[in-house]
């Protein structure tokens, strides 16, 4: 058996046995919540304080958030044995679904719902000249997959971690010459000026950085204590990723709220499309996965990739193509600010769903 293989088996076997939930990860969708109303209240009550921290940005990738997704990824990344990283091959299933969701059904699917919602459903609710640009901002959100958050919720639905970094390796790489086509393609536009400077900033910062620094940290624990001294470490820094997990909400919800208390039905209705596509492209991952006789260590991760958006990359292209106060640019702030809550109710759902899954298919 190969060393990814005995992971994937160690994975199901964790989970078999009923790891111990703490009080905090019990409850953990009531802080969420309280985070929300928190960063909403505090955003409305303190927007001198929120619009200074929202403004520490370079190429639209905002610096203290980058500071917590650090915390958040490192201690996951830390549990990856690189050296283990060439038997992810094995799942090609896995990452084959992956590829098709995010590549070839979510952008489209999106482009559709928004179509549908924006176009005809709720036409008559929203500034009839903003429509376009509504679509636009959503048809952007979708058109690349996240880079930095899916490591968190992976690791929340145990995942397989080695699956889960090859994967966003690989999207991250056909994000380069991808997302501009399928961007021109969506919208009508013949010319897209891609936002290279966030873009390969993003990866910079989410992907290589947070990997060197695991490796070397991993590398250095285990020579100097071994395993034991690594696991050590492992357990001191969960609670510190799960705080920088609830901070990144308050700070998210903060900086959009007076916005989001100045318009709360333009921003509720934007959020229906979204919504939608998370659950039905996360929904067709986790279905085909299991067709395929997936694990189901692997179908998570595959199901929550899937569903993301690189919220960055959308915000910077809408502000670069329509305006920062286009409705394009507020479809992708309420991308940004759903995204943290809808994907943690997605884990729950595979979470729930494992014995489903992995029940005899008929």
């Amino acid at each position: 058996m190969s060393q990814l293989s005995a992971e994937v088996v160690t994975a199901d076997a964790d989970m078999a046995s009923g790891t111990r939930i703490g009080f905090f990860e019990r409850y953990l969708t009531v802080w969420v919540l309280l985070c929300i109303v928190a960063g909403t209240v505090l955003g409305h009550w303190l927007p001198g304080t929120f619009e200074a921290l929202g403004g520490m940005q370079v190429s639209q990738v905002n610096m203290p958030v980058a500071v917590l997704i650090w915390l958040m990824i490192i201690p996951m990344l830390l549990k990856i044995d690189f050296s283990a990283l060439g038997g992810v091959r094995r799942q090609w299933k896995g990452i084959g679904v992956t590829l098709f969701i995010n590549w070839a059904v979510k952008p489209f699917s999106m482009a559709l719902l928004g179509w549908i919602f924006i176009r005809h459903v709720f036409a008559g609710y929203l500034p009839a000249d903003q429509l376009d640009s509504y679509i636009a901002g959503l048809i952007l959100l979708a058109a690349a997959p996240c880079t930095a958050m899916v490591f968190v919720w992976s690791n929340l639905c145990h995942g397989e971690p080695h699956f889960t970094l090859s994967q966003v390796a690989l999207n991250d790489t056909i994000m380069v010459v991808a997302f501009a086509p399928i961007v021109a393609l969506l919208l009508g536009i013949s010319s897209i000026t891609v936002p290279w400077n966030t873009l390969l900033l993003s990866v910079l910062l989410y992907i290589v950085v947070p990997v060197a620094i695991s490796v070397a940290l991993r590398h250095w624990m285990l020579s100097r204590g071994g395993e034991a001294h690594l696991q050590k470490l492992l357990r001191r820094l969960g609670p510190a990723s799960l705080f920088a997990l609830l901070a990144t909400l308050v700070l998210l919800f903060g900086f959009q709220g007076q916005q989001i208390l100045a318009q709360p039905a333009v921003i509720a209705m934007l959020a229906v499309p979204i919504l939608i596509q998370v659950y039905f492209n996360s929904g067709l991952a986790y279905v085909l996965n299991r067709r395929f006789g997936v694990p189901h260590c692997v179908a998570g991760p595959s199901a929550l990739i899937g569903a993301s958006n690189f919220f960055e990359l959308a915000v910077a292209t809408a502000v670069g193509l329509f305006g920062v106060h286009s409705g394009a640019a507020l479809a992708t702030v309420v991308g940004v600010l759903i995204e943290v809550p809808v994907m943690l109710s997605v884990v729950r759902i595979v979470n729930g769903s494992k014995r489903w899954y992995e029940s005899p298919q008929t």
